[in-house]
């Protein structure tokens, strides 16, 4: 392996994390109350996207894939996203109805996991949102098949044209796309502290409430 091929030094990104402590007593009775406030924190901070959440599925054989979505809604019965349901991600839930959401907001030294179950959106929840969407966006939700293969750019543009002159003002509600909901069963606030003795503090499912547990670092 030459100079220009070596791979480079991770030493100069060591960081040191500091942050108020998270205590059993700062925690609101539920965990998505506690997520609104800390939500809410991230958006006066600032944060770009901070509705951006990595989701993580797992196939029915096993395979597990990540990749970054975007949080449209959330309230005591779960988390929303939206999909095209013949994507990869739809493919996996509709074999494995299980999800893991991280929401990783590194410039306030946070990050909240979410560990659920999931189920579809009903289907006039879903066609309320997708024409709430800018034309652009439904277009492109029937111009591109999720996680195919895609011969080259030009035939996805050449698609999306076909499309917005086939539907220049109003295009209907695609039947293979639409909204998951992942209802919690677990959620972890985890605040960074000095000396890597960060603080994870649990909420767990059990019976009709939630547990509360503190999880070494």
């Amino acid at each position: 392996m030459d100079a220009t091929s070596r791979p480079p030094s991770l030493a100069g990104l060591r960081r040191t994390y500091e942050g108020a402590p998270l205590t059993e007593g700062d925690l609101a009775p539920d965990p998505v109350t506690q997520f609104t406030i800390w939500f809410g924190e991230a958006l006066d901070a600032g944060l770009p996207e901070p509705n951006a959440m990595i989701l993580a599925t797992c196939s029915a054989g096993g395979l597990p894939t990540a990749r970054t979505v975007l949080l449209k809604g959330y309230d005591e019965h779960g988390f929303v996203f939206y999909t095209n349901y013949e994507s990869r991600k739809g493919r996996d839930l509709r074999e494995n109805p299980r999800a893991s959401l991280l929401f990783p907001w590194h410039p306030i030294r946070r990050q909240v996991r979410v560990e659920g179950t999931v189920t579809r959106l009903a289907r006039e929840e879903s066609a309320a949102y997708f024409r709430s969407r800018p034309y652009g966006s439904r277009i492109g939700a029937w111009a591109s098949r999720q996680s195919a293969v895609v011969g080259s750019r030009q035939e996805l543009d050449a698609r999306y044209a076909e499309l917005a002159a086939r539907w220049p003002e109003d295009p209907p509600v695609p039947d293979f796309w639409g909204g998951f909901r992942v209802a919690p069963v677990e959620m972890e606030f985890w605040q960074g502290q000095i000396s890597r003795m960060h603080d994870r503090l649990r909420y767990r499912r059990a019976g009709g409430g939630w547990v509360v547990e503190r999880l070494a670092p």
